[in-house]
């Protein structure tokens, strides 16, 4: 898919609300366009104007040359962020901004949630939406705040997972909610990783700021953005330390209940032992053993077994075993 964009009254129009963008259509006029698993006359289309697409292999190539450079007077750089797949799937995937003097492209192969949320709200961001350079900020600024959003959301569920194991759940919530801090801890790795591309990225694109007629005030902005992922930063690895306790939490929960039960059932065990043995006593086939003629041997070993059972029930309580 591709979608184009100009600044409107209220954020940012779409160039394509009414049909589809196909490559005959008139993008020239556009300030941002958004490539979304580009068809090849979608990429064909924004080659026209000077803009080479990078494909995913490209973006998912791990070294800083691939991920941050400037070619042909545009400014590439890729960022790795959280979102969905078309089938739900949450994943975390490469997204490319292209920015140049005319235009800004960004080019992605999943949905993170900013991209849909960004074109409303473009003019409200600190950066505003008259320039590429300023539309790239305000999508950064998107990014962030969704990011933030998103811790915001693992603290919640961390909250209520530790409710539950705090409390006298039984084992197969505990289970729950272990496979539930796994999942909240494999999210915010994601966001992690999303947050120290985007630092790096705006770190690149500060120092290109220098020759930029509005140099000044975009590195003011960069610096606010560096700040704020640097705190939500922070806010992660304190939210990495609340899902390690919370994973240790949980097992100690699981392991004190899977005790319990060994212990009933070791109980239950050694309450037999004693009777088991007097009973492999007159099991065993020798000639010679007088029990076996008396009229009250046998009721004599049911005693004996009894109390054996007693006896030993009553250690384990003198013990505080039980």
């Amino acid at each position: 898919m591709l979608h184009a964009y100009s600044p409107g009254a209220h954020g940012l129009d779409r160039l394509d609300q009414d049909t589809p963008m196909v490559p005959g259509a008139q993008i020239g006029q556009a300030i941002w366009i958004d490539l979304y698993r580009p068809l090849d006359s979608q990429v064909a289309a924004v080659a026209a104007l000077g803009v080479e697409v990078p494909t995913l292999a490209d973006m998912e190539e791990i070294e800083l040359s691939n991920r941050l450079y400037r070619e042909n007077g545009l400014d590439c750089m890729t960022v790795v962020l959280p979102g969905q797949l078309p089938d739900g799937r949450s994943v975390s995937g490469p997204v490319s901004f292209i920015l140049g003097r005319d235009r800004l492209v960004t080019v992605r192969h999943h949905t993170p949630r900013s991209f849909e949320t960004f074109p409303d709200r473009a003019d409200r961001s600190m950066a505003g939406c008259t320039t590429p350079e300023r539309i790239f900020l305000g999508l950064i600024e998107e990014i962030v705040a969704r990011q933030a959003d998103l811790l915001e959301g693992i603290g919640r569920a961390l909250d209520a997972v530790s409710v539950r194991v705090l409390g006298e759940a039984p084992q197969d919530e505990l289970q729950h909610a272990l496979r539930q801090v796994g999942r909240q801890g494999e999210l915010l790795g994601r966001i992690r990783l999303g947050l120290l591309t985007l630092e790096r990225a705006l770190s690149f694109f500060d120092q290109t700021l220098a020759a930029h007629p509005e140099g000044k005030d975009l590195h003011a902005i960069v610096k606010n953005q560096i700040r704020d992922i640097g705190s939500l930063a922070v806010h992660g690895d304190f939210l990495s330390s609340r899902v390690s306790l919370s994973v240790d939490a949980t097992l100690g929960m699981i392991n004190l209940a899977q005790n319990t039960t060994v212990r009933i059932v070791s109980v239950v065990a050694a309450l037999f032992m004693p009777p088991t043995l007097i009973a492999s006593v007159y099991g065993m086939n020798f000639t010679h053993m007088p029990e076996l003629e008396l009229g009250w041997g046998y009721p004599l070993a049911l005693v004996l077994m009894l109390l054996s059972a007693l006896g030993t029930w009553a250690f384990f309580r003198w013990k505080h075993w039980l």
